[in-house]
Parts: structure tokens; C-alpha cells; sequence
């Protein structure tokens, strides 16, 4: 994590849980072994059945995931994640699959987890990201932000509002984690708008 993270992370310092909220929101990365892991969290206010059908129908899937997910709802199962315009599939497999609570997976070497919990009549969604190299954090997080912002406007029923978010969030994200977290863009022609 860059070095002056809790000069400029409130939530770090004891700031205020507003503010903490905001944090939250925006992610934290921290090492996890010899890994790093991105923590991003959303309060919504719908009930945990209505968030978990949004993440693990196929239906809703297609709102706010970058990809369609083929395979067994099971822990273990074989799993093919299929991009639109792209011929080959990435793969992985369901580690935890828990229903309404959690679902985890690898996918193609991350590890991506959505724990549900009931906060009041609403859900609290806490996402999270473990992968290898700490150069694409910032372009990957700012991927998750983007989606998960379309998550939000689909359990709300109105299109997402992302045109070029991507951009000022990567930003964002690079000055959130520090320049080493942003070495690793996306790849040539493939920024979204």
C-alpha cells in the first residue's frame, strides 16, 4: 500500500464514519500474503435476496458484469467467463458458493468474493478483489468501481450513468494507491468510454 495511505485514508486515521462510508466506497488495498486484495464496499437498500439474484442471476449479470459466467452453481464447479466479441473464454472455478450470503470465485487466477449482509432493511455488499501484481490495482479497482456503480443502478431500475468515469476514476485510484498501483493500464485500444 503506498506509504502515506493514512495521512490521506480518514477511515485509517479514526476519521468519521461518513466519511469512513465514502472510503469505503472508493476501496482500500492492502497486501495479503504475497498477494494484494481490494476491498470495495456498498450499503444499498434493497434486502440481501434482491442483491443476491443481481449477482448471480444471468439476467441481471448482464446489467453490470463484464461477462456472462457458464458453469455449475457450486463450490468447485468448473467456470467459463465469456466477453462480448471475444472468441475465447476465461476460466476459473467456484470456490464458495453460499446463497444469499456469498459467492466466490476464481477468475482466471483473481479471487473474487460478494458477501451479503443485512444492514437494517437494506444490504451491505462487500466486494473483493486478490490478485498478483500490484501494478494493475488501480485499473482493475476502478473496472470494479464502474461495475458495481452499474449494479447500483440496475437494483434501482434506471441505466447506469459510467460514460467516462473510467477515466476520472482511474485517476483517482492512482492517487488513492500511489503511482506503483497504476503501471499496468488496459490493454491498447480496450480503455472503456
Amino acid at each position: 500500500m503506498h506509504a502515506s495511505d493514512d495521512a490521506r485514508d480518514p477511515q485509517a486515521a479514526g476519521g468519521a464514519s461518513g466519511q469512513q462510508e465514502a472510503d469505503e466506497a472508493y476501496g482500500r488495498l492492502a497486501p495479503t500474503g504475497d498477494r494484494w486484495t481490494v476491498r470495495l464496499v456498498r450499503r444499498l437498500p434493497h434486502p440481501p435476496e434482491k442483491v443476491w439474484r443481481a449477482v448471480t442471476e444471468p439476467e441481471h449479470l448482464a446489467a453490470w458484469f463484464p461477462s456472462s459466467i457458464e458453469g455449475p452453481r457450486e463450490a468447485g464447479a468448473e467456470l467459463r467467463f465469456y466477453f462480448e466479441g471475444v472468441d475465447e473464454p476465461m476460466h476459473g472455478r467456484m470456490i464458495a458458493y453460499d446463497p444469499p450470503r456469498l459467492l466466490e470465485f476464481d477468475w482466471e487466477g483473481d479471487v473474487l468474493r460478494i458477501e451479503l449482509r443485512p444492514d437494517g432493511e437494506g444490504t451491505e455488499l462487500v466486494f473483493t478483489d486478490t490478485f498478483d501484481e500490484l501494478g494493475k490495482a488501480a485499473r482493475d479497482t476502478t473496472g470494479w468501481h464502474v461495475c458495481l456503480d452499474a449494479l447500483v443502478a440496475h437494483l434501482e431500475g434506471e441505466p447506469p450513468q459510467i460514460a467516462g468515469r473510467f477515466r476520472e476514476l482511474m485517476d483517482a485510484y492512482i492517487a488513492r494507491f500511489g503511482p506503483e498501483a497504476g503501471t499496468i493500464g488496459p490493454p491498447e485500444g480496450a480503455l472503456p468510454e
